[in-house]
């Protein structure tokens, strides 16, 4: 086993989620594995870490004899615990995060803790891949997935991936799956709306609703994918730059004088204004 690589499986769902089961699965297949999840739910934490407060992390017993660990924490902080305590700087080969219970594609891909954690990886150097599956039930069924993650990472293992790059790959629910396309993040959001409820003592509390919208008509991008029945794998990058803006900024003026409201003078000569 010293010439297999070593992995590390995170993910937002918690450690004893059905979907990372299911990713130790298939990670065993291809190296060694080492698991650092939260101990609970952590949807939607984004890039969160945490700050003020003490992190627990403990080792467990789950799934022998794979080496794991819980953490109270973000998605986020399990990857850099792993990377400072489990590995102490010396990096995994790959990061690996999911198997998500349900869909990061398009516009999910910045609120999701699955891909967070696939970020923090990538910022680490470390070859990353987020997985997830259009799924949320806590049993859902991940098998038809496997053979595609599998191909996928051993992919990745041996070619590598463009530096400051990771992958987001996507499963369409159903065992049925047509194939893999490289894709681009669809443009699409959610149309928030609040449900307003009332608690025993007549105060107001909200529940986050709404409905997914897609924008975008192209049939290159993950939502077309997945609705037509194939995985989607979209390569992201964490430079945030807009590289598109910065020629139309160099032609603004921000060195020049930007005019001041007249002042007027009151009875007494003083200025006022």
């Amino acid at each position: 086993m010293k010439n297999k690589p070593s992995i590390l499986v995170v993910n937002d769902d918690g450690i004893t989620a059905t979907g990372i089961k299911a990713l130790i699965e298939v990670m065993s297949e291809i190296g060694n594995v080492t698991v650092v999840a939260p101990d609970g739910p952590q949807s939607g934490m984004g890039h969160a870490i945490t700050i003020g407060k003490p992190l627990r992390f403990d080792k467990v017993n789950l799934y022998p004899p794979i080496e794991m660990y819980k953490c109270s924490g973000t998605p986020v902080d399990c990857v850099k615990l792993a990377v400072n305590k489990v590995f102490k700087g010396k990096k995994p080969d790959l990061c690996v995060s999911g198997i998500n219970h349900g869909l990061n594609n398009s516009i999910n891909v910045i609120y999701s803790g699955t891909m967070s954690a696939a970020v923090e990886g990538a910022i680490e150097k470390i070859p990353s891949i987020g997985f997830s599956l259009d799924d949320f039930a806590q049993d859902a069924d991940f098998s038809h997935c496997k053979k595609y993650i599998k191909q996928i990472t051993e992919q990745v293992l041996a070619k590598g991936l463009p530096e400051g790059t990771l992958l987001n790959v996507n499963f369409p629910k159903g065992d049925q799956i047509k194939g893999i396309k490289i894709c681009r993040q669809a443009n699409a959001k959610w149309a928030e709306d609040f449900d307003e409820r009332q608690d025993p003592y007549s105060r107001p509390y909200y529940w986050l609703t709404g409905v997914f919208e897609n924008y975008d008509k192209g049939e290159d991008t993950d939502v077309w994918a997945l609705d037509h029945g194939y995985a989607s794998v979209v390569p992201v990058q964490f430079d945030l730059t807009a590289h598109h803006a910065i020629q139309i900024l160099n032609t603004w003026d921000f060195n020049g004088s930007i005019d001041q409201p007249k002042k007027t003078a009151g009875a007494d000569g003083a200025n006022l204004g």
